[in-house]
């Protein structure tokens, strides 16, 4: 079972990967031709399209074109597997399991588009935080409490981060363009709302750890890329998993 859930799960990153590109165009996710090559548009044989083997086999590369072939479309299909994998291992074959099974590829596919585009598609975001009620252990008082406690401490802070951008980093930078940020973008709370209902106060935790993680990524991008503007919600569903998964929280509290 632990090898079928980690063989569905990159099956499904293949489909994910189609909507990571399919959705933000506006594009019918479903077709009556078989894949082809975006840029040869030479149909893609079922050979050529296995998860994770025909990225590999033939070395990142289109068999007819010879044009390299997006490390995105592997990653997608590795990490589907591995968090498949993750939760069979944790949750087994329950509801809850095939609730957090649909909600970690919406939230795969958030990512990718937020990574690309640093916007997402608003219903996706409905998604997330609707199927985050099912995926819980909270009660359903104590769910929505969670809720609206993490969105709204969120507001307050994206009030006083952005107010410190624009007002006091743009003067000391002498940065006109700081003066039009914002901290956290409108996509991050449904997002930080949906880490709420599902971890309740180790959330605060998940949170940190997704403002740790794209420290490094916001540097780089900043000072390499001159790009004021860094995606936030890849990272606040790395940190939601790391704590999902590892329970760092209650590590952390037993050795300090």
């Amino acid at each position: 079972m632990e090898v079928f859930s980690f063989i569905f799960g990159i099956c499904i990153g293949s489909f994910l990967n189609v909507l990571i590109i399919k959705l933000p165009k506006n594009e019918s996710i479903f077709t009556k031709t078989r894949s082809k090559c975006p840029s040869c548009n030479h149909t893609i044989l079922w050979y050529h399209n296995i998860p994770l083997f025909s990225y590999l086999f033939l070395k990142a590369h289109c068999a007819y074109c010879g044009v390299k072939i997006s490390f995105q479309y592997f990653l997608v299909e590795l990490l589907s597997g591995i968090i498949a994998l993750l939760l069979f291992l944790k949750l087994g074959l329950t509801l809850e399991f095939v609730f957090m099974m649909i909600l970690s590829y919406v939230l795969i596919v958030l990512s990718f588009i937020d990574l690309k585009y640093k916007a997402v598609p608003d219903y996706l975001l409905l998604v997330a935080l609707i199927l985050s009620f099912f995926a819980t252990n909270f009660s359903m008082t104590e769910a929505f409490y969670n809720a609206f406690l993490f969105s709204g401490a969120v507001v307050l802070l994206n009030f006083v981060i952005t107010f410190y951008i624009q007002n006091i980093k743009s003067k000391l930078l002498k940065d006109e363009s700081l003066k039009t940020q914002e901290a956290l973008g409108e996509g991050d709370i449904p997002i930080i709302a949906m880490i709420g209902v599902i971890l309740g106060e180790a959330g605060v935790f998940a949170i940190f750890l997704a403002a740790f993680f794209a420290i490094i990524p916001a540097i780089y991008s900043n000072i390499i890329k001159k790009d004021i503007q860094t995606p936030f919600i890849p990272y606040l569903v790395l940190g939601f998993y790391t704590e999902y998964f590892f329970n760092l929280k209650t590590f952390i509290k037993v050795f300090f």
